[in-house]
């Protein structure tokens, strides 16, 4: 019987390797890894073929409007490389299936066609390529579609993706991961023996050009700063000038809180919080919170956790402080108010609030110092928060509305207070207690 040289960089060795329910690889460009999955899925379909399995591979990506965006493209690539794949495999303009009638690949977007998927009948392998987008619900209805299983083999997910965010639910499900089941690797350009030199040109270019975007493409590091975002620039500065580092609270001096609402329930948008004292003609920002569809009072809890308690802190909310919560029917500022804090409700900035606290932030981050510990997660959005472009009409659209909105609003909402103490803030003073 011949035997056939599958060649894969040495990383993704151990990841194929024995039996798992899921296999994974994460990291930047030219790692090869979209092309070895594309191979080894082509492949684990012709073994299933020889075996006289009959099923589908299924390749998935969260967005797939058609399938130019789908991974037909790397999949024939993938089999055209290796001459036995091909074969096996009759591939066609919109099409990839075995000879023997035995294996098809099946190729969907989770946005749109995800319920479809727990329809389809006997997934060997389901292959979510680009996974860094996939929400977790996704996930859940997946998931349990994979469940055939034989004496020496069972249905499979494999996942590869560039990382974006560590809070990303890819992320927290498989690559943090000690099921032995679940086997995957990080893998970047330099585990690549087939890495091009046009691409090496590519890598030194942006290491040269495009520093703080580097270690996110090519390395496989989450995303800082997003190219394009409104405040990229101004956290790469104040990395560089030292304003990101360990921020202690003046003891004497109020601590401010300033909110951006979200609902109850599992489907409400985050509710997000920064502390930070104003001192002098600095702002600085010692915390950040954020939690999505938890009651008001989880958020006292954490102000209360964090020591922000009601003669030590104030907290600022936007326009709609006031409106009631569609769950609780109680309002924001209500509830604060009654547990003791004295809160500001700032007024509605009318039409372009959102791109007013973006210029506001503009004017003040070369003044704004973080305590580096804490405020990551908002940094993070931070750095992600951008303009929403058509890009058919070269035009903006204003800010962009997703994950990293609801902390750009509370830290703009802060740059609003600072700038408009007549109206949104009280002096800073000394909070002073007594003894008898």
């Amino acid at each position: 019987m011949a035997t056939a040289r599958i060649e894969l960089p040495r990383k993704l060795r151990p990841v194929f390797s024995g039996r798992a329910d899921v296999r994974w690889a994460k990291g930047g460009r030219g790692s090869a890894k979209t092309r070895s999955f594309a191979k080894m899925i082509a492949v684990r379909g012709y073994i299933y073929g020889m075996q006289g399995i009959t099923g589908q591979l299924v390749c998935g990506r969260q967005f797939m409007n058609s399938l130019e965006d789908s991974s037909l493209e790397e999949c024939k690539r993938a089999i055209e490389d290796e001459p036995w794949l091909a074969a096996y495999y009759e591939i066609g303009e919109k099409y990839i299936k075995s000879r023997d009638g035995r294996i098809w690949f099946t190729f969907v977007g989770l946005d749109r066609n995800i319920a479809s998927i727990k329809s389809k009948g006997r997934i060997l392998v389901l292959w979510v390529d680009e996974a860094e987008p996939v929400t977790d619900y996704a996930w859940t209805v997946v998931i349990p579609t994979l469940r055939e299983e034989g004496s020496d083999w069972n249905a499979e997910l494999w996942v590869t993706w560039n990382p974006l965010r560590k809070n990303a639910p890819v992320e927290k499900r498989f690559a943090n991961s000690t099921d032995p089941r679940v086997k995957g690797c990080v893998i970047n350009w330099r585990d690549n023996p087939k890495f091009p030199d046009k691409l090496e040109r590519d890598r030194l270019r942006d290491l040269a050009e495009r520093p703080e975007q580097y270690d996110h493409i090519w390395e496989g590091g989450y995303m800082v700063v997003n190219e394009g975002a409104y405040w990229a620039k101004d956290l790469v500065q104040a990395k560089e000038q030292g304003r990101i580092g360990r921020v202690a609270p003046d003891p004497l001096m109020t601590i401010r809180i300033f909110c951006d609402i979200g609902g109850t329930g599992a489907r409400a948008d985050a509710f997000t919080m920064w502390a930070a004292q104003f001192i002098g003609k600095e702002i600085r920002v010692l915390n950040h919170y954020e939690a999505v569809g938890q009651p008001a009072a989880t958020h006292v809890g954490w102000l209360r956790e964090q020591g922000y308690t009601p003669d030590k802190a104030q907290i600022w909310l936007p326009h709609d402080g006031d409106t009631q919560d569609k769950v609780n029917d109680v309002s924001y500022a209500s509830f604060l108010r009654e547990a003791g804090y004295t809160v500001t409700v700032i007024p509605n900035q009318g039409k372009g609030a959102a791109k007013m606290r973006v210029e506001a932030a503009r004017r003040l981050f070369p003044s704004i110092w973080f305590n580096e510990a804490t405020t990551e997660g908002g940094r993070d959005a931070l750095g992600w928060y951008h303009e929403k472009r058509d890009e058919q009409r070269g035009i903006g659209l204003g800010p962009e509305h997703d994950w990293s909105s609801h902390s750009a609003d509370s830290f703009g909402l802060m740059c609003v207070a600072y700038e408009e103490p007549q109206q949104a803030r009280k002096p800073s003073q000394p909070i002073i207690s007594w003894m008898g």
